[in-house]
């Protein structure tokens, strides 16, 4: 999931969201040939989806206070790590949800001339950009929790200046 410390990724996002679209799309094509009908999806799911990704992006507000020294109290490390990991499972969940609901405007696509199924398409594809918010918010809070160089370079950065020194020092004796 994490690459090289650069978290998580459009990308990864995208091929997570086209999977999960591709696999829910066979299951509920082999659900609804059955004679099933599809999950009912209500508005009220969106009501969530929106509190979650407008949770989750203000969670990642302190961090990035903290970060650009704007904070007036100091920020728990602990805090911080579960932000991050709350934005990236939130972003990967946000995928997940958008290709499941994608998945289903999809099955819904033949029958778009009856205006309970396009009632239920738009319904279902509101919730789907939901689920795009949420990994936005996800993406926006990762990004929040970003800590631009590493704290080793730097430190590696001193001793190798502090060697330096000690080579160009002539009183000093090697």
């Amino acid at each position: 999931m994490v690459k090289d410390g650069r978290g998580v990724s459009i990308r990864l996002l995208l091929l997570l969201g086209l999977a999960a679209t591709a696999l829910c799309y066979l299951g509920l094509r082999i659900w609804t040939g059955q004679g099933h009908d599809l999950p009912v999806a209500s508005w009220g799911a969106l009501v969530v989806l929106l509190f979650l990704s407008c949770g989750v992006y203000f969670a990642g507000l302190p961090v990035r206070r903290f970060l650009r020294g704007q904070a007036t109290k100091s920020l728990n490390p602990l805090r911080a790590m579960r932000t991050l990991v709350l934005a990236q499972a939130t972003a990967l969940t946000g995928a997940l949800v958008t290709g499941w609901y994608l998945a289903q405007v999809l099955v819904l696509l033949p029958v778009f001339d009856v205006p309970s199924r396009r009632a239920a398409m738009v319904r279902l594809a509101a919730l789907a950009a939901g689920g795009v918010l949420m990994s936005v918010a996800g993406l926006a809070a990762q990004a929040m929790c970003r800590v631009d160089g590493d704290p080793r370079d730097h430190d590696r950065e001193q001793d190798r200046d502090f060697s330096r020194d000690d080579e160009d020092d002539p009183s000093r004796e090697h």
